[in-house]
């Protein structure tokens, strides 16, 4: 069953303003305004305005009344478009191989086969939400059955993410306003006149009579946002992408079929991109069927690569994926993301061979959802939970090898551990300390090793000290633990004691 989300952006407009004119103070309420002849009323109101009463539809004479020092300006639908455009994109290259502007305030996304690779369909919202906070843009995202159900809840509910689960989008639409059915303006009018509310009062009322009266768009948004009727997702593209076609005179539907054929695609794909200087990172197939549904796959490699048997087997292990139906009529197959790629010369076998490659073991795993991917790589900080960090795994070395003079622990845990401590201040290691329940005594200790705090960091660490043991229990097992503070000055910490990590 097609999943589908539904991205709502209710200040578009006005973020796209404060983006481009970062002058407008950020505590002051903006609106856009449009006009037609001599009438003018607010065609976007930003969060502040909506706090002080503004709504859209609101005369502009009368905002300006109401508001002291109401931020105004023209709205510009061409360019609040060109800004959606350029997120449904990246949205593309990021999350789904199936996404659309839904205007002149939302993206819509067919996520079917596509959430696993986000760990599933509430960390992908959650994931997605976030992305749009980090750029200033506050969305409300849902995903339900339907187009039209995401489309209305996202439009109609609180909350910035809502998973409605699969089979109960009935039960969820049916309390929501007439308004959400995506209808023209003036029929939403007529029919609240008519006494019609919600969408499941006009959902149980004979269609006869409303079809005669307002023809057949009432019946068919109701058939979309049930599932009755498909409505299919044409996905966004820029003249940027490389792309190739096949079309078929006879539906294909065969697996075997769709392998000959998508073996093909590769070809000419890899062909042009060989053409541009280029190597393909990301690539989605398009499957258009006879019933106008449209499903997707996407490939993705850790380099830039245009090797036609990779490629090839890439795809050839998710076509069972595929669901023809009565048949497939248009394949699409199409490189989202590129960089540039240079031809190498190959290493004669007669040379002692390189460092193995592992980039297919790397593109196996992640096309198969496996995202925790990584290679750790060094960062020049003395404390040492900010020494590493997360790197891609085919990222080239940044030389920011930082030296250490003191020994450090094989495993490093997430956050310290809080123990309880018998040592003589300042600067003498523990006697004993107990961890998680169980009390230790003290062999051998080498230290104290002091880490200062990093106050370009935060103001908070001008002052910070850390002083580390390496001790020896009575076991044999070896401990890093710290104290915080430097045993005499309150202001350098709270002289409490943590474990840190272990050693081999």
């Amino acid at each position: 069953m097609a999943r589908v989300v539904s991205v709502f952006l209710p200040t578009l407009p006005t973020d796209r303003v404060r983006r481009a004119d970062p002058s407008i103070p950020a505590e002051a309420p903006l609106v856009s305004v449009a006009r037609s002849g001599s009438k003018r009323w607010l065609s976007a109101v930003d969060t502040n305005a909506s706090k002080l009463g503004l709504h859209v539809g609101m005369p502009a004479a009368k905002a300006q009344a109401l508001v002291q020092g109401l931020q105004m300006v023209d709205a510009d639908p061409a360019a609040d478009l060109a800004a959606l455009e350029r997120l449904t994109l990246w949205m593309l290259t990021q999350y789904s191989p199936i996404v659309a502007m839904d205007p002149p305030d939302g993206i819509v996304m067919d996520t079917e086969g596509a959430d696993h690779l986000q760990g599933g369909e509430e960390p992908m919202l959650s994931r997605l939400v976030n992305s749009f906070r980090a750029k200033g843009l506050p969305v409300r995202a849902v995903v339900a059955d339907t187009w039209g159900a995401a489309h209305a809840l996202a439009r109609s509910v609180a909350g910035e993410t809502r998973v409605v689960p699969p089979g109960q989008t009935t039960g969820t639409v049916v309390w929501l306003p007439i308004s959400s059915l995506r209808l023209d303006g003036e029929i939403v009018k007529s029919l609240r006149t008519l006494g019609f509310r919600t969408v499941g009062e006009l959902a149980a009322t004979p269609r006869a009579p409303l079809t005669l009266r307002f023809g057949p768009e009432i019946a068919r948004k109701l058939d979309q946002m049930f599932g009755r009727v498909a409505e299919p997702i044409d996905p966004i593209r820029s003249p940027e992408f490389v792309e190739v076609h096949r079309s078929f005179a006879e539906p294909i539907g065969a697996p075997e079929t769709i392998a000959k054929y998508v073996a093909q695609l590769v070809r000419r794909l890899c062909h042009a991109l060989q053409e541009k200087g280029l190597g393909v990172r990301r690539a989605d197939l398009i499957v258009h069927r006879v019933d106008n549904t449209v499903q997707a796959l996407r490939a993705g490699t850790a380099k830039p690569v245009r090797d036609i048997p990779w490629l090839t087997r890439l795809l050839h292990d998710r076509i069972e994926r595929i669901d023809p139906g009565f048949g497939i009529e248009k394949l699409s197959l199409v490189a989202i993301m590129v960089e540039p790629l240079d031809e190498r010369q190959i290493v004669s076998g007669l040379v002692d061979a390189a460092d193995v490659d592992v980039t297919s073991l790397i593109d196996i795993l992640g096309n198969r959802g496996t995202q925790r991917i990584y290679r750790l790589a060094p960062v020049a900080s003395d404390v040492p939970e900010r020494s590493v960090q997360q790197i891609s795994p085919v990222a080239d070395e940044d030389g920011q090898n930082w030296p250490m003079i003191w020994p450090r622990p094989v495993r490093l845990m997430d956050r310290p551990e809080l123990i309880e401590v018998m040592a003589l201040l300042p600067d003498h290691p523990p006697v004993w300390f107990t961890w998680r329940g169980k009390r230790r005594r003290v062999k051998r200790a080498d230290g104290p090793e002091r880490i200062f705090g990093e106050w370009w960091q935060r103001t908070s660490e001008w002052a910070a000290v850390r002083d580390y043991f390496t001790v020896e229990d009575e076991t044999g097992e070896r401990y890093w633990i710290y104290r915080s503070g430097d045993g005499v000055d309150p202001e350098t910490g709270s002289h409490r004691w943590f474990i840190h990590g272990t050693f081999a």
